[in-house]
């Protein structure tokens, strides 16, 4: 997964370097070719099974008869049950994105965002928000040592629940989807961490998701921002130490104010 290479510093001298591995994954969905994604490699199951979930080709993970990857051809092949109905129009129409590592989604999850409902009584407060982004400052990953790749990860509370790192962070939200989806597991209660920025492609599948809470310690995007208020959903950026700033969703927050920190 990661490599060990020579480079050259600002002083002209030899030092060793780490790269974190990337390779193309093209899926098959019942044997017809879907797309490639360029992946660490990590979870390509999962990866796989979250892909098609939040890009809506398949309703329940129940559909899936079988994935196999295979390394040796690059390759992930799908079978379903009974096929995905309308997969020529469905797959029709792309939109390029703002992704790295994917960069494409299906017109017709734009569509559907109307459809979206989170929970209205869900709410985050001060202090977890603190004690998430202290978690994953504190979290072992491939980033500190090659840097190179995104992060994303799932908390219930304080408690961390999963840590996906790849190459684009879109293939970290899906990885995650994927594991969510075979546990049979709710968003509705759960907080999403990403480390690159909350373009409106992250937000849509972290409302599919059912996650009313995603969290940043880089930016958003305006179409970003305006997914986040159709759905209800609160964003977090620039999270980092004890600093962040919330986009919307704020009566979903709890701020402690500085005399209730001091008490």
């Amino acid at each position: 997964m990661i490599e060990e290479v020579e480079v050259v510093d600002e002083q002209g001298r030899l030092r060793q370097a780490f790269l974190p591995g990337e390779r193309p994954l093209t899926v098959y969905l019942d044997k017809r070719e879907l797309v490639t994604l360029m992946t660490l490699g990590g979870a390509p199951e999962a990866l796989v099974l979250g892909y098609l979930r939040n890009q809506r080709l398949v309703e329940s993970v129940e559909d899936i008869a079988a994935i196999q990857v295979d390394w040796e051809t690059e390759s992930a092949a799908v079978t379903t049950r009974t096929g995905v109905d309308r997969i020529e129009a469905r797959t029709a129409r792309r939109v390029v994105t703002t992704g790295c590592g994917q960069g494409t989604v299906f017109g017709s999850l734009l569509d559907d965002v109307d459809n979206i409902r989170l929970p209205d009584d869900a709410t985050l407060d001060q202090e977890t928000l603190y004690g998430i982004v202290d978690t994953i400052r504190l979290q072992q990953s491939v980033y500190k040592q090659a840097g190179s790749v995104h992060g994303c990860a799932l908390f219930r509370g304080r408690e961390l629940l999963m840590f996906i790192e790849d190459v684009g962070r879109h293939n970290a939200v899906d990885a995650i989807a994927g594991l969510m989806w075979l546990e049979g597991m709710s968003g509705a209660d759960k907080v999403f961490y990403t480390t690159g920025r909350l373009t409106s492609e992250m937000v849509i599948k972290g409302a599919q998701m059912g996650i009313p809470f995603l969290l940043s310690r880089s930016g958003v995007t305006q179409m970003g921002y305006q997914m986040a208020r159709r759905v209800n959903l609160a964003l977090f950026a620039r999270c980092t130490g004890r600093h962040f700033l919330l986009y919307t969703g704020r009566e979903r927050f709890r701020h402690q104010l500085p005399e209730q920190a001091t008490a």
